[in-house]
């Protein structure tokens, strides 16, 4: 398949994943900025192209494993956006019932097995489900998407080569950013392409796509998933792509160049499908359609996440997996 084979019906829904991820990450921010989202949040505006994407090209009952940057992840594999917005609120009718916030969410009946704050961590867990669906023979893939940063950790390197070893159905997505929170990544890195670069390592193709393309990424996301379900193996893919902001809501990223931010801002994969789309004959009246009720859509999630109630002290006691004692040690 090719980028000309892509059919409007698939185009389409990649560009309302996309607005629906932008849409809602701003709304975030607002809540953010109005001290009702509590703690920190880390948004991915301008990076919405590679979780629409590869969740486009997975089964529904796949897995996802995501990083502390995870909202447009689990908008693209469909978590309703009310729970979702709840849970950065805090409230109780979050996916987690106020308990996870913005780092620490979980889709369990959509496959998105946890979002990670702690770096990398999230690589070697995601082979014990890519073996789980081996072992059971269910067919499944478990997608494993992280930042430029983790690759320079040691759970980057392990998880790779028991991929390999176990031949496991798991691809993994780096989302290189150019930045390691507020460090340039090629400071500080052997190679140009900090995942790419180091496929050869553990005998796997060197893939390289335009994080900012959605259609590029989907095609390559769904060689590299259909390749892992039927046995072919994992798969290593580096998308290229920007955040617009910081790295949290409290960095203004003055450390970059804004001759580089301005130049980034120009490849906005939004605008840019938009455009493409209009040249191939859809109708621009229909973008503004389904902004539109994306826009309805994130303003009665968020009414309904700012009417939920604040968890009771009581939840701090449900889905725990010890006491605080000591007994488990015997």
């Amino acid at each position: 398949m090719t980028t000309a084979e892509i059919s409007d019906e698939l185009a389409i829904s990649l560009y309302r994943s996309m607005s629906t991820a932008r849409q809602f990450e701003k709304r975030a921010y607002d809540l953010f900025m109005q001290n009702l989202v509590k703690g920190t949040t880390h948004l991915g505006i301008g990076q919405e192209a590679v979780a629409t994407g590869v969740s486009a090209a997975m089964a529904d009952d796949d897995y996802a494993f995501v990083t502390y940057r995870g909202h447009n992840h689990l908008v693209a594999r469909g978590t309703p956006l009310a729970p979702l917005m709840a849970e950065l609120l805090g409230r109780d009718n979050g996916l987690m019932h106020g308990k996870g916030g913005s780092m620490h969410l979980i889709d369990a009946e959509r496959g998105v097995l946890g979002s990670y704050a702690i770096i990398g961590a999230q690589l070697v867990i995601a082979n014990g489900a890519a073996w789980s669906a081996q072992y059971r023979g269910t067919g499944q893939v478990t997608v494993c998407f992280f930042g430029d940063g983790a690759t320079n950790i040691g759970a980057f390197h392990e998880a790779l080569n028991f991929a390999v070893i176990w031949n496991l159905p798991v691809v993994f997505v780096c989302e290189n950013n150019l930045y390691m929170e507020y460090t340039k990544t090629d400071t500080i890195t052997a190679v140009e392409h900090p995942a790419a670069d180091r496929a050869s390592g553990y005998n796997l193709p060197r893939i390289v796509v335009d994080g900012n393309d959605v259609d590029e990424v989907y095609l390559t996301a769904k060689k590299a998933v259909d390749l892992a379900r039927t046995g072919g193996g994992p798969s290593l893919i580096e998308a290229v792509t920007y955040r617009h902001g910081g790295h949290s809501r409290a960095d203004p990223a003055k450390y970059r160049d804004p001759a580089e931010v301005e130049e980034w801002l120009k490849k906005d994969p939004i605008p840019a499908y938009r455009a493409r789309l209009t040249a191939r004959g859809i109708d621009p009246a229909l973008f503004d359609k389904i902004d539109a009720e994306i826009a309805a859509e994130v303003d009665a999630a968020t009414e309904v996440a700012k009417a939920g109630e604040w968890p009771k002290p009581e939840r701090l006691y449900t889905n725990v997996w010890a006491d605080g004692g000591a007994e488990w040690r015997n």
